[in-house]
């Protein structure tokens, strides 16, 4: 689903046509593998275990979300406290493994430090071809970490190396990125429900 393929006349118009894309891409998704998502990320989190996050650009602002949706909004109104690491937010040390190591290294260098058995990673690529985020799933794969990546256009390799795959069917960054946005709200938002009273869902905000 390529967007745009024309020059719109007006600002309304494209707006029309972006949030046309968007939602036949999110319509055209394979949902089971967020269904998947769900319970490895549950499941661990109860283990209490680690999940790594990262991306770059646009994903990185992803990571970095889904660091506060995971670590604050899941345990309100819940026993389960998550443990997430993004590894998208320190530019004091991603900066010194890209300087003094290799730019591709920045991520599986320190899930490489940090993971241990039972953590599972979670890559958000649009391309999915991204070196940095190919190296880190390669790594983990290698280690028996369990891997979810978020991927758009053809998937990328990530698509191919991940345990799971959460792929949006679009070829506009925005789009995709504004689809895995909503994804880790919508992980974030039913792991929280899935373990809260139901009588408690109806009164609190989400």
């Amino acid at each position: 689903m390529k967007f745009p393929t024309r020059k719109y006349g007006d600002a309304r118009e494209y707006f029309s046509g972006y949030f046309d894309n968007l939602t036949e891409a999110a319509r055209s998704m394979e949902t089971s593998s967020v269904a998947q998502a769900a319970e490895l990320i549950a499941d661990l989190f109860s283990k209490g275990h680690t999940l790594y996050v990262c991306g770059n650009g646009g994903s990185a602002a992803i990571a970095n979300h889904l660091l506060c949706d995971f670590s604050k909004g899941i345990q309100t109104d819940t026993a389960l406290r998550p443990k997430v690491v993004s590894m998208s937010a320190s530019v004091e040390l991603i900066t010194a493994i890209g300087n003094d190591i290799d730019f591709a290294e920045i991520f599986a260098y320190q899930v490489r430090t940090a993971a241990r058995a039972g953590d599972a990673l979670m890559t958000i690529s649009s391309s999915g071809n991204s070196e940095n985020i190919v190296r880190a799933i390669e790594w983990a794969r290698r280690e028996n970490i369990k891997t979810i990546a978020m991927t758009g256009f053809d998937g990328g390799r990530s698509a191919k190396l991940a345990d799971i795959n959460i792929y949006v069917p679009a070829q506009n960054y925005g789009v995709v990125e504004d689809i895995h946005q909503s994804i880790m709200h919508i992980l974030a938002q039913y792991v929280r429900a899935s373990l809260m009273d139901s009588g408690l869902i109806e009164r609190r905000p989400f």
